[in-house]
């Protein structure tokens, strides 16, 4: 496969959103400060976390696509098996 430069900056403006998106999908602040147990394991705090995730607007839209009609032969049953036949092209 040869690639063009078109494709080749196609395929790096992909990989460029896709690692920003990745990166900044994301928010978290933390909104408390945890708190380590006493030393007789008693108390303690689990620190607190804002987080806002990005959003997703999902969308259906109904299409209808051609498909190729496609015709199998198959050998038949009795037929002995060759090592010399081709598959189809």
């Amino acid at each position: 496969m040869v690639r063009t430069k078109s494709s080749w900056k196609s395929f790096s403006l992909l990989a460029a959103l896709l690692a920003v998106t990745s990166t900044t999908g994301c928010r978290v602040r933390q909104t408390q400060e945890g708190k380590a147990p006493e030393v007789d394991v008693k108390g303690g705090q689990v620190p607190k976390y804002d987080v806002q995730t990005g959003s997703v607007d999902v969308k259906t839209k109904e299409k209808t696509i051609k498909v190729p009609d496609v015709t199998v032969k198959m050998p038949p049953k009795d037929a002995p098996a060759s090592s010399d036949q081709k598959p189809p092209q």
